[in-house]
Order: structure tokens, then C-alpha cells, then sequence
């Protein structure tokens, strides 16, 4: 009883300073994270086996790790190390392609043939954050659309945030449709043994539906800021998108390597690759064809790494103690016996949590939710799991601190010079985002 107490203790000590946002997120997971293990799991329950669990470090030596037929990883109860590796080799081969000038040279190439025009600038930008965000992380998609926009702004002389808004929103859409898009999908579906093919069977056409609808939407809202549009400056008719690429040669061999890795990753089931294993071959082929290898390595955003190790070692104390059991309960008497309404529970549950506690956490804390729920009740693991992965992130695009794409993307802005602030944000994001988790939750309904 002691054990559970202090363990959640420390997850709502741990979400309440999330919320506040004082404090770096990557140092209060890692703090909450050590003092699950260290107090929880090793001070009050006097488990070592338990604390092992939660690092989970015999994961690297399990051959399923590597290679299994399916491209099943983990089931463990800690550190999901699959999810870490995957996101690490991503990120470092993005790095690359952003060194390479692949970002500059798309942005500034959909621009100009556009005629720099901002609502068609608009649009098409939210359409690009959406199809990178299904293979990159939606992170790096608003990282570099967000400059690009703020860029172009400069020079039209037109408010940018409501394209910085539509970015954020599309890329999270985007990403929501696949398995490597968003990082509350990868710790989903490397936990539970899910395919690439499978996100996409099941969240692609509810994501495209939902991409139609809040592209209509974001004109509607701003097609009459859009009138009377100031003439482009003559010098950015003389950019030319080819000289955003320092080296032809790189920039060729960074495609290449980038096209290599979607392929792996569309195919593991086909082939065993784990996402891990698909995750070090991107980083190993990319660090080893380039001359600072260093310099990509710390260009890596660690801290998200960082907060995702340490929500990891939280959900792992809340889990081992049986305080998520709790929780299934509480869902399981909200859903009843009756698999569709505990799919609008878990949708709408995971939604309004994901709103105001990073989707990350989220999506953490529901996988060991959904096996002990599809367990007890007899409910079908894979439907369940749909509504939780819609839910999550749907759910986080709502507010600025839903996502760590939302996060980045506002900061970045006001960086820039255009701070972006809860009213504004939420004023556009939250009606866009109910109108996608109803379509979401009747698509679902209806499939399932």
C-alpha cells in the first residue's frame, strides 16, 4: 500500500510540474523516473528484480530485440529501448538531411512555385507537414517549416502564426498516421508488436479524411486575412532553391539513405528488422558517410530522449506498484461490457488528458492500460489500441503543451518574433481538433 501511495505521489508531482512548464521536462521525468526506481521499487518494496525490469537492460540481449518475424519487439514493463534506439537513429539521420539542405530546398522550391502567395502558402505547407510527418518526426517537420515561414513572412509582410498554427496541427496529423511519425505511435506500436502497415491500414484514412476537412477549415478562418496581399519583394524572386544545397553529392547520398530507411521500415515485417535494428543501421550508414559525425551526434535533441527514458521509469514504478490496474478499473466501469462505448471512453479519456499532459506520457501510461483492459474484459486489443493512438494525439494538437511538436513550434515562433498565445493558439487548434476525434471516433465505431 505504502509503495502504491508514494508512487503516485510522485507521477502527480511529475504531471503538475509538466503542466507549469518551470522546469526542463527531460530533468523532472529523469528526477521522477529515479525516484521510482530508487524509492519505490528498491526503498519500499525492497525489489531489485523489480528495478532491473524497470531499466530493462536484457533487452539488447535478446535476439527477438534485433530480429523477429512480424517485427515484434517489446512487451517489457520499463524502458522501452526499442522506441529510444528508433527515435535516436531518426534523429540523426534528419540532422543529416537538414545539413544536407533537404528542408531548405523543398521549402524554398514549393514557395516560389507558388508564386509566395500566403493562403496557397498556407495550405500547401500543411500539406508537406503532413507527408514528411508520416516518415520524420513531426519535431523536425515544425522545426525547420516554422523558420521557413517566419522567413518568408519577413519579406510578404503577413502574420505568420496562423500558417505556424496549421503547420503544428497538420504535422501532428501527419504523424499520427503512421508508426514513425510521432513518438506516442512508435512507443504504441513497438510495445505492443505493431507493424508500420498497420498504423497506416488503420489511422491513414482517418487521417486523410481529417487533413481534407482542416484544410477547408484554416481557409474558412482565414481566407479574408488573406485578401489585399502586399506585392513580393523582388528579391525573392532571385532565390534559387538549388543553392540552399552546399553539396550535390551529400545531398544525393542523404535522399538516398533517407529512402533506404523507409523502405526497411514499410517492409520489417517482411524482412524481421526490429525498429531498433532499422534504427541503428540509419544512424551507423549515416554517421559513417560523413565527415563530422560528432557534429550530428550533438546536434541530436537528447532531452527528448531524456524526458521519454525518464516517463518510461515513472510508468514502469506506476505499473510494478498496481496503480495502473487502478486505472483500468476506473476505465473498464466507465466503458461497461460494451466494446463501442469503451471506445468513445478511451478516445475522449486520452484526448482531454493529452490536452493538458504532454501526449507522450500518454500514450506511456495506456499501453500496460490497454493489455490489462483487452485482458479482463475480453475486448479486441487492436480496436482498443486505435482509439488510445487517435486519442493521444489528436488530443495533444488541441493546446500549445499537448505535443512536443506543439511545444517546439510555439517557442520557435516566438523566437522568431511572433509569440503565439493560449487564446490565440487554442482558439483555432481545439475546434480543428474536436472536429478530427469525432470523425476519428465514428470511423472507428464503423471499421471496428
Amino acid at each position: 500500500m505504502l509503495s502504491q501511495i508514494l508512487a503516485l505521489i510522485i507521477a502527480i508531482v511529475l504531471f503538475s510540474a509538466l503542466l507549469q512548464g518551470k522546469y526542463p521536462r527531460y530533468l523532472l521525468t529523469l528526477a521522477a523516473g529515479g525516484a521510482m526506481v530508487l524509492v519505490v521499487l528498491l526503498g519500499t518494496m525492497g525489489s531489485p528484480a523489480a528495478a532491473l525490469e524497470a531499466l530493462s537492460v536484457d533487452s539488447f540481449v535478446k535476439p527477438q530485440f534485433w530480429f523477429a518475424h512480424g517485427g515484434v519487439t517489446e512487451f517489457n514493463v520499463g524502458i522501452n529501448w526499442s522506441t529510444i534506439l528508433f527515435l535516436a537513429g531518426m534523429m540523426i539521420m534528419v540532422e543529416a538531411m537538414s545539413d544536407a539542405g533537404f528542408f531548405d530546398w523543398v521549402c524554398l522550391r514549393l514557395a516560389k512555385a507558388l508564386g509566395f502567395r500566403p493562403m496557397p502558402l498556407m495550405l500547401s505547407f500543411m500539406v508537406l507537414a503532413a507527408l514528411l510527418s508520416m516518415f520524420v518526426d513531426s519535431i523536425t517537420v515544425v522545426l525547420f517549416l516554422v523558420v521557413a515561414t517566419a522567413r518568408l513572412a519577413h519579406f510578404l509582410r503577413f502574420d505568420p502564426v496562423p500558417m505556424i498554427i496549421g503547420e503544428i496541427f497538420a504535422a501532428n496529423l501527419g504523424g499520427a498516421a503512421t508508426m514513425s511519425g510521432d513518438p506516442p505511435n512508435i512507443i504504441i506500436g513497438t510495445s505492443l508488436g505493431l507493424s508500420f502497415w498497420d498504423f497506416l491500414r488503420n489511422n491513414g484514412v482517418i487521417c486523410l479524411i481529417g487533413l481534407v476537412l482542416v484544410l477547408v477549415y484554416f481557409y474558412l478562418c482565414f481566407r479574408s486575412k488573406s485578401r489585399g496581399e502586399a506585392a513580393v519583394a523582388p528579391e525573392l524572386w532571385e532565390i534559387d532553391p538549388n543553392d540552399a544545397i552546399p553539396s550535390r553529392r551529400r545531398f544525393l547520398a542523404r535522399i538516398s539513405i533517407f529512402g533506404v530507411v523507409i523502405l526497411l521500415i514499410a517492409t520489417h515485417t517482411l524482412t524481421g528488422l526490429t525498429m531498433p535494428t532499422i534504427g541503428v543501421l540509419a544512424a551507423a550508414v549515416t554517421l559513417v558517410s560523413t565527415k563530422t559525425p560528432q557534429n550530428l551526434v550533438r546536434q541530436m535533441d537528447w532531452k527528448i530522449l531524456g524526458f521519454i527514458i525518464g516517463l518510461f521509469l515513472t510508468v514502469s514504478g506506476l505499473e510494478q506498484t498496481g496503480v495502473l490496474d487502478g486505472m483500468a478499473q476506473f476505465l473498464a466501469a466507465l466503458g461497461g461490457d460494451h466494446a463501442d462505448q469503451m471506445v468513445v471512453v478511451l478516445i475522449w479519456f486520452t484526448a482531454i488528458v493529452s490536452a493538458f499532459v504532454d501526449n507522450i506520457p500518454m500514450a506511456t501510461v495506456m499501453v500496460p492500460v490497454l493489455l490489462s483492459l483487452a485482458e479482463t474484459l475480453g475486448m479486441d486489443l487492436h480496436t482498443l489500441t486505435w482509439a488510445v493512438s487517435k486519442g493521444t494525439d489528436i488530443g495533444g494538437i488541441a493546446t500549445p503543451i499537448g505535443a512536443s511538436a506543439n511545444v517546439t513550434g510555439v517557442a520557435l515562433a516566438a523566437k522568431e518574433g511572433h509569440p503565439i498565445s493560449w487564446k490565440r493558439y487554442c482558439k483555432y487548434a481545439m475546434p480543428a481538433a474536436v472536429l478530427v476525434l469525432v470523425v476519428s471516433m465514428v470511423l472507428i465505431l464503423a471499421l471496428h
